[in-house]
This record gives C-alpha cells, structure tokens and sequence, in this order.
C-alpha cells in the first residue's frame, strides 16, 4: 500500500504540474489580451482531465490530440452558446455528441481513442461556468478562438511535463496490454447499450436539471456522465453513483469549514489548486475521494466568481443525487449490459 501511494503522488504530481502550466500560460493571455476569467477554468479543466488520457500516449497520438482537441474545444464554445441561447437543441446536440464517442467504441481502440478527445471539451463545458450563466454574460466569455489556443496549450503542457516526468522521473508509464479483439455476442453491442443508456440518463438530467434547478443544470448533467461512463454493468454505475454522492457530502462538509473560515481570492485559488492535488492523490483508491475533492474545489471556484457557494451546497447535493439516480436507472432498466461482459 506505501508503495502505491508513493507511486499515486508522483502520478498526481505530474498531473499538478501540467495543470498549473497550463494555468499560468492561460493566466498571462487573460492578463495581456484582456480575456474573461473563465479561460482559466477551461485551461485547468482540459489539463486534468486530458493528463489521464494521455499519460501512456505515444507520440502519434500526441500530435493526434494536438491537432484535434482545439477544433473540438472551438466546436464546444459554439455549442455553449447554443446551450444558452436555444437549451432544448443545444441539450440534444451535447447529448448525440456523447452518445456517439461511445458508440464509436466498436471500430476499436483508435476509435475509442478518438472519442475521448470529443468527449473532454464536453466535460470541461460542464464545469466551466459559461452555459449556465445568464444571455447577458455571454459575450464577455471566452471566444472560440481563444478556446482552441487554450486546447492546444493544455495539449502542449501534458506532453511537455509527462514527457519530461518518463525521461527523468523515476517511474515511466506502463502502458495497459491490448486485448485482442472479439466479437460480442449480444445483440445490441455493448458499446450500443451504453451510447444509448448515456444518452438516457444525460436527456433526462438535462430536462429535470433545467426544470428543478434552473442555472445550475450541470451539477445534474455532469454526475449522470460520471456515473454512467465506463458502463461496466448494473453494479458499477451503482457504486460510482453512491461514491459519487458521498464524496460530494464529504466535500460538502469540507467546503462549509473553508466557507466558515472565510478563506477568499487568491489564498481560495491556492487552496483549490491543494485539494485537486490531494484528491488525485487518493482517486486511484476509491472515487469517493475525487468526488469530494472536486465538490469541494468547485465550490471555492464558486465563491471566486462571487456565488454564494455555502448557500448553494445543498442544491449542489440534490442535483448530484438525481443524475446519480438517473445513470443508476438507465442502466438497470434500459438495456443492462450482463454482468461479466467486457464493453466493446
């Protein structure tokens, strides 16, 4: 157990470092070009959830990543302001999107490769506070331009620090073994089951999301993707949804303590930067530790852009709970994948 969590810091570090390069590189165009604070959300939103991916990459797919995640990430921006303006079809854009990087799946592994790089600048728009904010706060927000500079410099610090990490470091990245191929025997695929219990679950979180939560549909629509993503079966989008719900308590519980401290600005930035590295940390031993980890830093992302992040933690709870419960019902009773089934 030492031994691994030893090996989970240094993970975590390198994470840390392309996640704080490409903050400051995102910190210096916003400075200089006069650009809306969110590029900075958006900057270490790719950066954490790209340095995952990409960490056993080899060079060609690097330089795929390159090319395409701006593009996506530009495309995404577009679809923010689509969500804003029009919630019903941009709704049904974000939710086709993710059903078709899983679907994809079937014709093998750069396929599914591919559609993780569609799938991040969805995410990121989750969490990046653009979609939810009011018509009127939209234009000052982050241009597709700007986007896809931002996705090309997250693509340019992973490789940088995860490359110098593998020549340098201690430890290089062991790629997983590739499995052969195999044809499934169910009928629908399970990469067809699991685009279209995505696609559930994602459509219901958007509509109960918007209608018992009004702004703050994300929280619904972003715990429905993470319970339902890696659909191995019933069980496991039942767990990830329980993990899920209770790292967000304990997050909740830790953010009320940062509230009642009255940590604020910069110090707020600091301490966010802590517990996303901590909880990258511990994430490999459960993912209820990343759960709270996240709840917590979003909610001191929160206080930063001026909301009332104590006030909305409850709400912040709710909304976990119904996109779990969503994710869970879509996989037990639409379709479920047998139990002891690989997902292609």
């Amino acid at each position: 157990m030492t031994a691994k969590l030893i090996r989970n810091a240094y993970e975590a570090a390198l994470t840390m470092t392309a996640v704080l390069l490409c903050w400051a590189a995102a910190l210096t165009l916003e400075s200089t070009e006069g650009l809306h604070t969110d590029v900075l959300v958006l900057a270490v939103a790719l950066a954490l959830t790209l340095a995952s991916t990409q960490r056993t990459a080899d060079t060609r797919r690097r330089l795929t990543s390159l090319g395409v995640l701006p593009v996506t990430v530009g495309a995404s921006i577009f679809l923010g302001r689509l969500i804003a303006s029009h919630y019903a079809i941009g709704a049904a854009v974000f939710t086709a999107g993710l059903a078709l990087a899983i679907w994809i799946r079937r014709y093998g592994p750069a396929a599914a490769k591919a559609g993780t790089l569609m799938t991040l600048p969805l995410i990121a728009l989750l969490v990046v506070p653009g979609p939810a904010l009011p018509p009127e706060a939209q234009s000052g927000l982050v241009t597709w331009f700007w986007a896809a500079l931002i996705g090309a410099l997250a693509c340019s610090s992973v490789w940088l620090v995860q490359g110098a990490g593998d020549r340098y470091g201690p430890w290089r990245a062991q790629p997983a073994p590739e499995q052969p191929p195999r044809r499934s025997r169910l009928n629908p695929r399970p990469s067809t089951r699991m685009a279209l219990q995505m696609a559930a679950g994602v459509a219901a979180a958007f509509t109960l999301g918007h209608l018992l939560f009004d702004d703050h549909w994300p929280w619904v629509v972003l715990t429905a993707y993470v319970a339902a993503s890696g659909n191995r079966g019933r069980t496991d989008v039942l767990r990830k949804g329980v993990e899920r719900l209770a790292g967000a308590c304990a997050g909740t519980l830790l953010a009320t303590g940062v509230a009642a401290a009255g940590i604020t600005g910069h110090a707020a930035v600091a301490l966010m930067f802590a517990v996303l590295a901590v909880a990258l940390w511990l994430r490999p031993l459960s993912y209820a530790y990343w759960a709270a980890g996240m709840t917590c830093a979003l909610s001191l992302l929160l206080g930063y852009f001026g909301q009332d992040a104590q006030h909305l933690l409850p709400t912040r709870l709710e909304g976990i709970a119904l996109g779990a419960a969503l994710s869970v019902a879509s996989a037990w009773w639409l379709l479920p994948v047998p139990r002891r089934r690989t997902a292609t």
